[in-house]
């Protein structure tokens, strides 16, 4: 039974157990004389074809030789092929009881994170030099200078487009003036704030969470706890006091530009002056429109990096992971930006 012969044997055997396969099986090897791999093969696949079938087999008369090369292969501890296990489909409920147990875990890892952070600011101001500085000044820049250009753009256009679209109802009426005051006063109170927000959790709060969540997945958060480092205040405190810092002053340079774009709308297509319209726009605001426009800010700022920094941590497996914890933390930030906005608004209604 060798490469020459095994194939012609194969071919038989088809034919042979293509009516029915017996229910045991007994190969006389008294006459083989030589049996090399391929005829081995031959004999593992008659015995896995009777094992799929619950048959018997067994080798009759091998001799030394023989059994030397089936012992190679393993012939004798050949056992039937497992079959793949279905996967079971879980049901309603426990779909459910695992989500809320998902989310009790991470309410509990949240709980624990703010606290980290808090220890980690009462530390910095006793002990001003151990904030990192020079990480803080890059952040400030990745955070705030590089995201000046976008928002002032979209900024512009969306205060182009609400005094566009308001001049179309107020010019019926003679109150072309007013469309100063609903873009100055929308803008500062909540577009600007929010719009702003939006964008630095779209840049800002996904790179913290891409660079956080990278270096746990290759233990440098480890490492950094080895050390001696605390991550948290070596990590996350630099973005923190960065976002909260610059966050308020592109809030301010949104406004601007937002005032801008409805200026050019007043001034070349409702024939207002530019002094009448700044000057609307003065009367219309007051202190507390942009304190309050600048607070808020401040406020989301603090979410955005609080939320980034949180789902980086919280990355583990590989590097699909990051990407899950990058989007998680977008898609957290602005939830809880509106969300906070929202409280605001219910807060001050009633206050």
């Amino acid at each position: 039974m060798d490469a020459d012969r095994s194939p012609v044997l194969l071919r038989e055997l088809d034919g042979f157990f293509a009516g029915a396969i017996p229910p045991s099986l007994a190969v006389e090897l008294s006459k083989v004389t030589f049996l090399d791999d391929f005829g081995a093969l031959v004999l593992i696949e008659l015995k896995r074809l009777m094992m799929r079938t619950n048959g018997a087999f067994r080798l009759e008369n091998p001799s030394v030789e023989i059994q030397q090369v089936l012992k190679t292969f393993q012939f004798e501890n050949l056992e039937k092929e497992a079959s793949l296990p279905k996967k079971k489909k879980t049901g309603v409920l426990v779909r459910l009881g695992d989500s809320a147990i998902a989310h009790v875990r991470d309410f509990r890892y949240l709980i624990s994170f703010i606290g980290a952070i808090v220890l980690a600011l009462l530390y910095v101001c006793r002990h001003p030099r151990s904030l990192r500085t020079e990480d803080t000044f890059s952040c400030m820049q990745r955070t705030g200078v590089d995201a000046l250009p976008i928002v002032c753009l979209i900024s512009f256009l969306l205060g182009l487009i609400m005094a566009f679209m308001s001049s179309v109802q107020l010019k019926q009426f003679g109150a072309n003036i007013y469309v100063a005051s609903l873009v100055s006063l929308s803008m500062v109170r909540e577009l600007g704030p929010i719009m702003t927000a939006i964008i630095v959790a779209g840049r800002s709060g996904s790179s913290f969470a891409a660079e956080i969540g990278t270096m746990k997945i290759s233990e440098e958060v480890d490492a950094l706890f080895t050390m001696g480092f605390d991550p948290t205040r070596f990590l996350v405190l630099p973005k923190l006091i960065a976002a909260v810092i610059v966050v308020p002053m592109l809030t301010l340079f949104s406004d601007v530009f937002a005032i801008l774009g409805g200026l050019l709308v007043g001034v070349t297509m409702l024939d207002l002056t530019t002094s009448a319209y700044m000057s609307q726009t003065m009367k219309t605001l007051s202190s507390f429109d942009i304190t309050l426009g600048l607070v808020k800010s401040g406020v989301f700022a603090m979410l955005i990096a609080w939320i980034g920094c949180l789902r980086g941590f919280q990355a583990q497996g590989g590097a699909a992971s990051v990407g899950q914890a990058t989007t998680s933390a977008v898609v957290s930030s602005i939830f809880l930006i509106i969300l906070t906005d929202s409280m605001f608004s219910v807060v001050l209604r009633y206050w």
